[in-house]
């Protein structure tokens, strides 16, 4: 609105532009941030100092992630195993070099080809694979693999995960122990007396073993629940390290 020096201004006039600029700063206001400029104007919190230790796998995934083999944890070595962790979605992710990163390690470093060294015989039919030695599982269908390598936690010393030729004769969703005080054994599927593949809650790797059953973690046991059937064959094969007679 113009207004002449000296003009006497309605009331009303100066109240309906007074309101007219109101309008004009709530546009303004609600009016949405293109992407790119919401993006310019973030500023990204710095990500936290890694102050891990040096753990007891720490040569191990000094090797597996092109890093200096020293054996003694770095800033950097910290940074790139915190990295691995967030990546194979291991918690915490706090870079520590323990065995759950350790064991995840070795099944990623697995992945291309978990057969190489021909453990596992090859079958026209489905075969769940179990390698005591490197405490993997995964399945395959003649030499291609439908599940790739997972950890798993087998049976501890004197109470070994049988080896040889099984097959899968029961299985249970969400079945508990009549053993061990009804502990949870979800996505069990027997294969060898008492001794099942099943999710274990919690640690995987906690007390050093189970008590024969090949343990993995509850998702990955829901996986395998959803591809395996009653009579697929598993095979186990090597032995769980610490337990040599």
């Amino acid at each position: 609105m113009t207004v002449t020096a000296g003009a006497s201004v309605p009331p009303s006039a100066i109240r309906g532009a007074a309101a007219a600029a109101l309008a004009a700063a709530v546009l303004a206001l609600c009016a949405p941030v293109p992407a790119h400029a919401a993006a310019a104007a973030a500023v990204a919190a710095p990500e936290p100092a890694c102050t891990a230790g040096t753990g007891p796998y720490q040569r191990e995934l000094e090797a597996h992630l092109g890093r200096p083999v020293d054996g003694t944890q770095s800033p950097a070595d910290c940074a790139a195993v915190r990295a691995f962790q967030g990546a194979n979605g291991i918690t915490p992710a706090d870079g520590y070099p323990g065995l759950a990163t350790y064991r995840t390690m070795v099944a990623v470093a697995a992945r291309a080809h978990p057969n190489a060294d021909g453990g596992c015989p090859v079958r026209s039919g489905r075969v769940t694979c179990v390698d005591l030695d490197r405490q993997l599982l995964w399945v395959q269908r003649g030499s291609g693999v439908v599940f790739p390598p997972v950890p798993v936690r087998t049976g501890r010393d004197d109470q070994e995960t049988r080896p040889g030729w099984h097959e899968i004769y029961w299985r249970s969703k969400d079945h508990e122990s009549t053993l061990y005080d009804n502990a949870p054994m979800p996505y069990a599927q027997f294969f060898d007396g008492g001794q099942a593949l099943h999710g274990r809650p919690g640690d995987l790797y906690a007390h050093g073993g189970s008590a024969g059953c090949v343990n993995l973690s509850v998702p990955d046991a829901e996986r395998l629940w959803n591809l395996l059937e009653e009579g697929d064959a598993v095979y186990v094969w090597g032995t769980k390290p610490g337990t040599e007679d």
